[in-house]
């Protein structure tokens, strides 16, 4: 029995909803849950399927969480909310008896940072209670992680050096717009970098270091390097990668925006009084910005994203590139959203797929490359991003 609770109404939870709805042998029973029950009964009526439950749930608080999950009692929560909410979100499972899957760590709201500390210190609760919970299963992370495992156990005895690349070649002919929540968006790429190398973690200024990469069907795109939460979790669970960074292409006009959006002291996470009331600037400026789930109709282009890994097999060095490019407009004509949501929403629903089937199920808190990596390619190819490999090429890195 698949009985299946989301939460979340973005355009992630709509991809994920949409494809959720397409594998009735897998998923029995739907509901989609969020802070504004509208826009849940709008995914359903997309779907076209009244058997779709839907209902009103502030995911930062756990007792009205608890109240839905006793009531619908779902086997797997697939949480598509904020980063901010995971926590309530992981105690609530707890005390339901439910099982839990997300795309994306959890960050404080007053702090711009990723870690996966908070939920791995999870672990031992969720053993005790014999119940799953699986950390991010969007792309990256998500399927980068599954591509690293794939890579460890069919094509490497030791991975040193591990870079993703996450390239965005599309337009959405929007003078300045995020391609996912903003908040969550600006906060990330305004932070300082950081890549993992030889056993340290080397610091360095927000898009300091940058160069062009070649992305397949795409052309050069310059390429700049991040922090991005999945490197945490690969070089601890691959231990002999001795360096592993994170790179995401951006054009000049959105840096030039970006560049002004701090300047003015729009990127602040920090409250400022406006007019007697507490405003956060940031948050302000979401509200004011394009809705990330309305850009797929004119989006063109397409992504490409990947991981270039080098290390030894049988005593010899190899190079080995595996990646997927996903059509924006491919993507809008199945789900009504845009690629970058497709390719979160996705693989959620693979890995609900995963634990369902028993093949990724058991006590504790794990993250993706901590399965067999197996099934769930099987699955990409399956479900729309079908993934390509190139063996000993130049990686440009």
């Amino acid at each position: 029995m698949g009985k299946v609770l989301i939460i979340g109404a973005g355009g992630v939870a709509t991809v994920a909803a949409v494809k959720i709805a397409k594998n009735t042998d897998v998923f029995t029973e739907i509901m989609i849950a969020s802070r504004t029950k509208a826009k849940c009964d709008k995914i359903v009526e997309y779907i076209g399927n009244p058997d779709i439950k839907t209902a009103q749930v502030d995911a930062d608080d756990v007792e009205q969480l608890k109240v839905l999950f006793n009531d619908y009692k779902p086997e797997l929560v697939v949480n598509l909310a904020l980063p901010y909410q995971d926590l309530t979100i992981m105690d609530a499972c707890l005390a339901c008896g439910v099982n839990y899957l997300d795309t994306a760590n959890y960050e404080p709201k007053d702090e711009a940072h990723f870690e996966y500390s908070w939920q791995w210190a999870y672990k031992k609760r969720f053993e005790d209670a014999g119940l799953t919970a699986i950390l991010g299963c969007g792309f990256d992370p998500g399927v980068s992680g599954i591509f690293t495992a794939y890579a460890a156990k069919h094509h490497f005895d030791e991975i040193h050096y591990l870079d993703i690349v996450d390239c965005n070649a599309g337009n959405h002919h929007k003078a300045f717009a995020t391609n996912f929540n903003p908040e969550i968006n600006i906060r990330e790429i305004t932070q300082k970098g950081r890549y993992y190398k030889d056993g340290e973690w080397v610091q360095t200024e927000a898009l300091e270091i940058h160069k062009p990469l070649t992305y397949p069907n795409i052309g050069p795109r310059e390429s700049y390097l991040m922090y991005h939460e999945e490197l945490e979790s690969l070089t601890k669970n691959f231990p002999t990668i001795r360096q592993a960074r994170f790179w995401m292409t951006f054009g000049e006009e959105y840096l030039t925006h970006l560049r002004v959006i701090q300047n003015i002291g729009m990127a602040r996470i920090d409250e400022v009084d406006y007019n007697g009331q507490k405003i956060v600037p940031l948050q302000f400026l979401k509200a004011v910005l394009p809705n990330p789930q309305d850009l797929g109709e004119n989006y063109e282009g397409e992504t490409s994203i990947g991981c270039r890994i080098r290390g030894i097999k049988d005593g010899k060095e190899r190079t080995y590139y595996v990646y997927n490019n996903c059509s924006h407009q491919e993507a809008y004509k199945e789900t009504g959203m845009q690629g970058v949501s497709y390719t979160t929403g996705v693989p959620a629903m693979i890995g609900a797929m995963m634990f369902f089937k028993g093949l990724w199920r058991k006590p504790g808190v794990w993250n993706v490359e901590e399965f067999d990596p197996d099934p769930f390619m099987e699955q990409l190819n399956c479900q729309g991003l079908p993934w390509h490999e190139v063996f000993d090429g130049d990686l440009e890195l």
